[in-house]
């Protein structure tokens, strides 16, 4: 496990985090959050107390997931430190009875009833797509191509399922062959280029980058329902020769510009983890109050 350990702020105390590079998700000290939230003297007796609530409350399968990760302590010694992922933080907010918490309630009601809403009217979900591209400072232009990908990628997800291909982990092993073959890195490889952890990698694409992998995905999707590959090994393949396709269009642009299409370049505008999102919605709610 490769664990990059940083400090997350939140109206200035200290949130120790851990970035799991192979999980690619980030881990979260859960007395420090139960310490900020509730500011109380003794966190880890707080959280003691919580973990049997959340036990008591049916919630096994979340205590039962619980990890402890080495994290340094004031004293400046490592000490294996409970750790929550983002979802499983989110989660043990909800059973927090505090002031600070709150708003956090009520921000995960809300993104309940826009879930239910956008499953009534699909559209919806479009709608607050641009609407948040256009809150990070995107161009319309550049929106429109990511639109457009979320499109085509949809298309080619929809026949990998008619090919008896499974969500989740074989979806991502042809995604990484399709990336390899067009931009000659693996999926994993790009996004550290890019200087990205979590953050989506085809948010931080340039137009010519989002173009390309469109190619990619949109040739495989073609080449899969010409050939009708039957399950994994054979989607496999056609995935690798409808990257390289993209890929051969890749390095003649190169060669015609002399520039490599390629970069570390990212959005710019790199997403802050939870604690971010925890700093944001506290500030609207002293705002609102």
């Amino acid at each position: 496990m490769s664990e990059y350990p940083e400090i997350q702020l939140f109206e200035n105390k200290k949130i120790r985090t851990a970035w799991n590079d192979e999980q690619e998700e980030w881990y979260f000290s859960i007395v420090d959050v139960c310490e900020v939230l509730t500011g109380t003297e003794n966190p880890r007796r707080y959280w003691s107390d919580l973990k049997r609530k959340l036990k008591a409350e049916g919630a096994v399968e979340l205590y039962e997931k619980i990890v402890q990760l080495k994290m340094k302590s004031a004293d400046g010694k490592q000490y294996k430190t409970d750790v929550a992922t983002t979802e499983q933080l989110l989660r043990i907010i909800q059973s927090i009875p505090s002031q600070k918490a709150e708003p956090f309630k009520r921000w995960l009601a809300q993104i309940g009833r826009e879930r239910i809403e956008e499953t009534i009217d699909p559209e919806l979900s479009i709608d607050r797509a641009l609407e948040t591209y256009l809150k990070k400072g995107y161009s319309r232009e550049w929106i429109n191509q990511r639109l457009q990908a979320i499109h085509v990628r949809k298309e080619l997800t929809d026949e990998w399922q008619n090919r008896g291909v499974q969500p989740g982990f074989e979806y991502a092993i042809l995604t990484d062959e399709i990336t390899r073959a067009w931009s000659g890195m693996s999926t994993k490889q790009y996004k550290r280029l890019k200087g990205l952890k979590k953050e989506n990698l085809r948010d931080n694409m340039s137009t010519l980058e989002l173009v390309l992998n469109m190619l990619a995905e949109a040739t495989t999707t073609e080449l899969s329902k010409v050939h009708k590959p039957d399950g994994f090994d054979e989607s496999c393949e056609i995935a690798k020769r409808g990257g390289t396709y993209a890929g051969e269009t890749r390095k003649a642009i190169e060669a015609d510009t002399g520039r490599p299409i390629i970069t570390s370049q990212n959005a710019a505008q790199l997403n802050e983890v939870v604690a971010g999102i925890i700093e944001g919605v506290a500030v609207t709610y002293r705002e609102n109050e």
